[in-house]
């Protein structure tokens, strides 16, 4: 059987399938041309990342597809009931990027506490020119550590999240819809591991209380933070988004950077992906990534090698 690999799979992964029999395909189709690709080729097997788009169209243009295969968490790029309702297997790998998720809002939240991605812009312009003037200009960074960390969503990804901040020793609050109560537990290199417990609670007390937020929630019906939950955050908080693009108002975002309401952002997403608004991408006090959250090699091995292992799991 033949697996069309339409985003790209891990050397790892191609080696576990054909291992297991498979025929990896990993010619990069257009969105429009997909549908013809499949049946032209007899392709069993469709895996997308957040590219590729398998709609109700393609599922019913696509008789002899069995599995769509998405490298990654969020399955907001494919029509998932439907196809399920028409006997197609769909699969993810939700366990596979949190930490390099985890360790890219971290990048973004140092960028920020310590302006490292405007100092980036503006030393190569006036370092040998301005040097005296940028360093007081960035002379005011805080640290992490004894700060508190509001996250929104404290699933695979969020907590991964916390145990890079427990382990900067920040204080770590969370909201969720479906957990209560979990045990985060953060493993050392020498074998011994710290357990806390962390109980969550309201997204208005997250709000309130949080030096900085992250999110990690799927895409949703409407935004989490607009400008009514900006007004009750402290003054100068930070947010860091590397979920889902349109859970922030960004219009909003813009308004209380401006403000100083929200000392700065750091996005790996947005709302109007892949071409995001100017206003985002030119402002100072945003950090900036083009959705590589899970863009690492180590998170793509995991993700090539476990999408294998289902998919020969169903077929074979």
């Amino acid at each position: 059987m033949k697996v069309l690999a339409n985003d790209g799979i891990s050397q790892s992964g191609i080696l576990a399938l054909e291992k297991g029999g498979f025929e990896v395909i990993t010619a990069k189709v257009a969105q429009e041309q997909v549908a013809n690709y499949v049946n032209e080729n007899d392709i069993a097997v469709v895996l997308v990342r957040s590219a590729t788009k398998v709609r109700k169209d393609i599922i019913d243009a696509c008789p002899g597809l069995k599995i769509i295969g998405r490298g990654g968490v969020g399955m907001d790029n494919i029509d998932v009931d439907y196809a399920k309702s028409k006997g197609i297997h769909v699969i993810n790998t939700p366990a596979s990027s949190s930490e390099s998720v985890a360790e890219l809002v971290f990048g973004h939240l140092f960028n920020g506490v310590r302006f490292l991605h405007d100092s980036n812009r503006n030393m190569p312009l006036e370092g040998d020119t301005n040097f005296d003037g940028l360093k007081k200009a960035y002379a005011n960074g805080v640290e992490l550590r004894g700060k508190t960390l509001g996250i929104i969503g404290i699933g695979r990804i969020g907590q991964a999240t916390a145990k890079v901040a427990l382990g900067l020793g920040m204080k770590v609050i969370a909201a969720d819809s479906f957990i209560q109560e979990i045990d985060i537990t953060v493993s050392f290199f020498d074998g011994q591991s710290v357990t806390t417990k962390i109980t969550t609670q309201s997204l208005e007390s997250v709000f309130k209380e949080a030096d900085f937020i992250s999110l990690h929630v799927p895409a949703q019906n409407g935004y989490i933070i607009g400008e009514k939950e900006f007004e009750i955050m402290k003054d100068g908080v930070g947010i860091v988004n590397c979920a889902r693009g349109g859970v922030i108002d960004e219009v909003a975002l813009v308004k209380a950077l401006d403000s100083g309401k929200v000392a700065f952002a750091g996005l790996d997403v947005f709302e109007s992906e892949p071409k995001p608004e100017m206003a985002i991408l030119m402002h100072s006090k945003i950090s900036l990534t083009p959705h590589i959250g899970a863009a690492t090699g180590e998170a793509q091995d995991r993700i090539g090698t476990e999408l294998a292992s289902q998919i020969i799991s169903l077929l074979n």
